[in-house]
């Protein structure tokens, strides 16, 4: 740690915490884990490289900063749809759902820039086969609640999960309208139950401000 001599005046501070975090997890995204830097995050955000320590130690604090980041958003998300009360399976999966296609509380892009990650570093991984764990366990907990026993609970919890992995792992290009199309079926497929109407309906009013909000976000950031 720098000592206080050594650092920059708090007046001359332009970037916050917040906006190297921020920084960082795009960079993350878009470029992977060896493009986290110090000095090409400060490049990037016009500030001085020293400005970096008022906030963190070193590179390492950051990074962990980015996965403790990614635990208590993508983990904890699905977890706590996986949770929430529901009446049928059904609904308890669309939950779920809801957590997929609301990219404010689970990032798919960021999940995969994370496991890239593990692919360099034993730690990562670790962390991302213990997150792993976490969330089938919350999917299979939900099945449960609706009945099933828990080795049916078990394999379908992989089988929705897995699905939704790996269909971000091969970034299959298709439309939200075209998925949509085929809710119903895919709600049969993972739990055994002809889903309700309103259900359905609802899901689809979800997903369309979801869409919405999406949009106005993009919008404002192009101004």
């Amino acid at each position: 740690m720098l000592k206080k001599s050594m650092r920059p005046a708090r007046s001359t501070l332009k970037a916050t915490r917040d906006d190297w975090l921020n920084q960082a997890l795009a960079t993350l995204i878009s470029d992977g884990v060896d493009a986290v830097l110090v000095l090409p995050l400060a490049r990037k955000l016009k500030v001085s490289r020293s400005s970096f320590y008022w906030y963190f130690r070193n590179r390492k604090d950051l990074l962990d900063h980015l996965l403790q980041h990614w635990m208590s958003t993508n983990t904890s998300a699905i977890i706590e749809h996986a949770g929430r009360p529901s009446r049928t399976a059904v609904q308890g999966v669309l939950h779920i759902f809801e957590c997929w296609v609301s990219e404010t509380t689970y990032s798919p892009r960021l999940d995969i820039a994370v496991r890239n990650w593990a692919t360099k570093s034993n730690v990562v991984r670790a962390l991302v086969e213990k997150a792993d764990d976490a969330r089938l366990v919350a999917i299979k907990q939900m099945f449960q609640r609706h009945g099933f026993d828990e080795e049916d609970a078990f394999i379908r919890a992989r089988i929705l999960y897995y699905v939704q992995v790996g269909y971000y792992a091969l970034e299959l290009k298709e439309t939200m309208e075209a998925r949509l199309s085929h809710i119903e079926a895919y709600l049969r497929a993972f739990t055994g139950e002809e889903p309700a109407r309103a259900d359905v309906d609802r899901f689809r009013n979800f997903v369309q401000d979801a869409l919405a909000t999406r949009a106005q976000r993009k919008r404002r950031r192009g101004r």
